[in-house]
């Protein structure tokens, strides 16, 4: 394709937001230099266009992707928009370019750069959301379960399944302190509302009980009498289980007041 001009999209922020920027593009002719949320600073030498998200066209981008470089294709851009990598909406954007262009064959094509930049960033996002399928800590608060959680990547959608399946008789909440996201399951009599995932910039819970309290200190209590003094391996255990997870890890605190989540109020 001909590009007539250059230019830099501010879009809602989410994944239909993205893909109307990537038809716009396509549609207008303009090569996309920078793809950017509205809550971003966008600093550029080039026109900044808002673009308003748009279903039918991003059902038209993604169906194109689909046919034109494979369903593969498909689940490695919803990943991919997922991920904490730099810029991301423009290595999405000149992934797809190249997808356009090459079709299927661009899935296998490792050596270009940006096709490398996208998978790593897939994998670090899937091995996190892996991780965090073992280190996700609940509290209850009553009536629900609250987990804290501070993800470098947006892992929430990939842990959704597993914890419904799990919990599927609980009401829970997730919170993602790093992406201001929450999953969330409400369970209503022997019926169990699915609420999904959601905006939650600020989530301020309330003084655990005495008897979350109490469950805290046996299970840090169980935690550290298992403990095998002589195979004690601080590297090992770094390995399987980086400190950036410490935070919110019961098991890991010191004090009572440290093992409470975040201050954050839950409404």
């Amino acid at each position: 394709m001909s590009w007539t001009r250059q230019s830099a999209y501010v879009y809602d922020g989410s994944f239909d937001g993205f893909l109307s920027c990537v038809f716009e593009s396509y549609d207008r002719k303009e090569e996309a230099v920078d793809i950017r949320p509205g809550d971003d600073c966008l600093y550029t030498l080039f026109d900044a266009v808002w673009v308003e998200t748009d279903l039918v066209k991003a059902s038209r981008v993604y169906k194109g992707i689909g046919a034109k470089i494979g369903p593969d294709a498909q689940e490695l851009i919803r990943c991919g928009f997922l991920t904490c990598v730099a810029d991301k909406e423009l290595l999405l954007y000149r992934f797809l370019r190249l997808g356009f262009q090459y079709g299927r064959t661009v899935m296998n094509m490792l050596t270009e750069d940006t096709v490398h930049r996208l998978r790593k960033a897939v994998k670090h996002l899937k091995t996190e959301s892996h991780a965090y399928l073992g280190f996700v800590r609940f509290s209850d608060y009553g009536d629900i379960l609250v987990a804290i959680i501070e993800p470098k990547n947006q892992v929430l959608p990939l842990l959704a399944s597993h914890f419904c399946d799990r919990y599927r008789r609980e009401s829970f909440l997730i919170y993602d302190k790093t992406h201001g996201q929450a999953l969330m399951q409400k369970q209503e009599g022997p019926l169990t509302e699915r609420v999904g995932l959601f905006r939650l910039d600020e989530l301020v819970l309330p003084e655990p009980s005495q008897e979350e309290m109490s469950y805290r200190r046996l299970w840090k209590q169980f935690y550290d009498t298992v403990a095998i003094r002589e195979r004690n391996n601080p590297r090992a255990r770094l390995s399987h289980m980086p400190q950036r997870y410490w935070a919110q890890l019961t098991e890991m605190q010191q004090s009572h007041r440290s093992a409470a989540p975040s201050p954050k109020r839950l409404r």
